[in-house]
């Protein structure tokens, strides 16, 4: 699929692996473009009746750090602008193919990590997992549609704890607020959520059915998560500029 994103079939579940391991899977333009690639790719194959995405040791520490930099230089440029549309959709993608999808979580999944985290139907983490937003703490508007994949997976409360006042959780915390399903050893994430998604895998036609229904009845009632991506756009724009700005000065 591409040398950081690795792509594999086994009995019907597709495992989607992260693998740039020495920026601990930080997202990068060309990155993206390979997961979204390699969701449709799964999503195309009718043999596959779930995914699991992973990014071994380290989930993902959110967007390249070159890629904020860029926008926050040209904020209203073209190609900026399509570069950051480009991380989105590495998330946006995964959370909208046809098929379950199941993120096993080991290490830190931070920003726009945590956004592709939050994407799948279903989180199996480490207790030691590491979820954080990780905006505040770098001075940029969360973007993504952060706050409505939150609420959605944990609802008002833990997506103002997170979301706005930047708390993270470990594992065994994000169980208790339902943003994760079950919380592991390290060496047993990725077999836990093989074995999640393999169940439903059996029968991949019933599968993307069932997944369909699922989606559309357990859809929240606020602002739709398309609707929330353009919205936080422009204001994350506008704080990767001012933080651009500031470290000129």
């Amino acid at each position: 699929m591409s040398d950081e994103i690795g792509y594999a079939v086994h009995d019907g579940v597709a495992v989607l692996t992260l693998d740039a391991p020495a920026r601990r899977n930080a997202l990068t333009v060309a990155m993206a473009r390979a997961l979204a690639d390699a969701a449709r790719t799964a999503e195309a194959d009718p043999s596959v009746g779930a995914v699991v995405v992973t990014g071994g040791p380290n989930f993902c520490a959110g967007a390249a750090r070159d890629v904020l930099a860029a926008a926050g230089a040209d904020p209203v440029g073209d190609r900026s602008y399509r570069d950051l549309e480009d991380v989105y959709a590495a998330f946006t993608t995964v959370g909208g193919i046809g098929v379950p999808t199941v993120a096993a979580v080991r290490g830190a999944a931070v920003g726009a990590g945590l956004n592709l985290a939050l994407s799948t139907d279903l989180r199996v983490v480490a207790r030691t997992a590491r979820l954080l937003p990780g905006f505040a703490q770098i001075g940029i508007h969360p973007g993504g549609g952060h706050f409505t994949l939150l609420q959605r997976v944990a609802g008002r409360e833990a997506a103002a704890a997170m979301g706005l006042f930047g708390q993270e959780v470990d594992g065994e915390r994000a169980v208790s607020l339902g943003l994760a399903w079950s919380s592991h050893e390290d060496a047993d994430v990725e077999p836990a959520a093989l074995a999640m998604a393999s169940g439903v895998a059996r029968d991949p036609d019933l599968a993307r059915r069932v997944v369909t229904s699922f989606r559309r009845e357990t859809a929240p009632g606020g602002v739709p998560w398309d609707v929330a991506v353009e919205l936080e756009h422009a204001p994350q724009l506008w704080s990767l500029a001012r933080r651009g700005a500031a470290a000129t000065d």
